[in-house]
């Protein structure tokens, strides 16, 4: 079949089931069976083939049953580089590169050239532990996550760039399986904050498709916050820090919880490019 005539089937087909960004995401499907980038797909004056035209029928299927882009092609951008996904991760978002801009600012006043280490809570598929130690060459990073194929995902991501020396990946829940004593001058965290009643308000692609472990955070989406609070006190190194995504609804109910135990001062939130409370941090004292 001639490729225009396949995109513009395909755009109306998706058009009608009412998902958005049709054009960039059919671009994209098609780019990535032909091996083409965007400009190259759209010059492309020839046919498909047999084979490439069903894999490009049956992806379509998929997102028509609202499958997510991202799990259906198996990768997804962020930091403007390539990561492997699967549904066993949660798909990155570009809301999360505001927490590893802070965290590197942290890291690098706090560490500097510094070996670290850092540990991150809930790693998934590893993409802040992997940004941490492709920007900051000498540093290691302890990348904890309770699933095994979660970190099988991270494994790959952390080979795929060349860092798996450096970031260590551990099978816990949480800070469970961590050595007593082990302290660390900075840890970060994107833990499930969305409230468990509203999950089924959430997008389609989102509620049926991405992991519930990640998600869930809950009553209110404090869930894990509660115990992070408490749990991470005794594993941060005296003026060491904490950073952590938040929903956007939570910045008075973290801080409040932050607030009330003594060994965290230095409480702030910053927002994100859309004005909204995105990264908690504070320090231990």
């Amino acid at each position: 079949m001639n490729i225009k005539k396949l995109y513009n089937d395909a755009v109306a087909r998706l058009k009608s089931a009412e998902i958005p960004d049709v054009e960039y995401e059919i671009s994209f499907m098609l780019g990535h069976i032909l091996k083409l980038n965007r400009a190259q797909l759209f010059l492309y004056e020839g046919d498909i083939s047999a084979a490439d035209e069903l894999i490009f029928q049956e992806n379509i299927e998929r997102r028509l049953r609202r499958e997510p882009l991202a799990y259906i092609i198996g990768e997804q951008e962020f930091w403007s580089l390539p990561f492997h996904v699967t549904p066993d991760v949660l798909i990155p978002r570009p809301e999360t590169e505001l927490l590893v801009e802070k965290t590197l600012q942290v890291v690098k006043e706090r560490i500097g050239d510094d070996k670290g280490p850092v540990l991150e809570l809930g790693t998934g598929s590893g993409i802040i532990s992997i940004i941490l130690a492709l920007e900051i060459p000498r540093c290691s990073i302890f990348s904890v996550d309770c699933s095994f194929p979660a970190l099988a995902v991270a494994r790959a991501n952390a080979l795929r760039h060349k860092v798996y020396d450096r970031v260590h990946l551990i099978n816990s829940d949480w800070l469970s399986a961590l050595k007593k004593g082990w302290r660390f001058p900075v840890i970060v965290s994107n833990p499930p904050y969305v409230a468990r009643e509203t999950l089924a308000a959430l997008q389609p692609e989102v509620n049926l498709f991405e992991p519930h472990l990640a998600l869930d955070g809950g009553d209110k989406g404090m869930e894990i916050i509660r115990m992070l609070a408490v749990e991470i006190e005794t594993f941060l190194e005296p003026d060491g820090w904490f950073l952590m995504e938040i929903g956007s609804d939570q910045e008075d109910l973290v801080i409040d919880r932050f607030s009330s135990i003594k060994q965290y001062d230095n409480i702030k939130v910053h927002r994100d490019y859309a004005g909204l409370p995105r990264v908690f941090q504070a320090r231990h004292i």
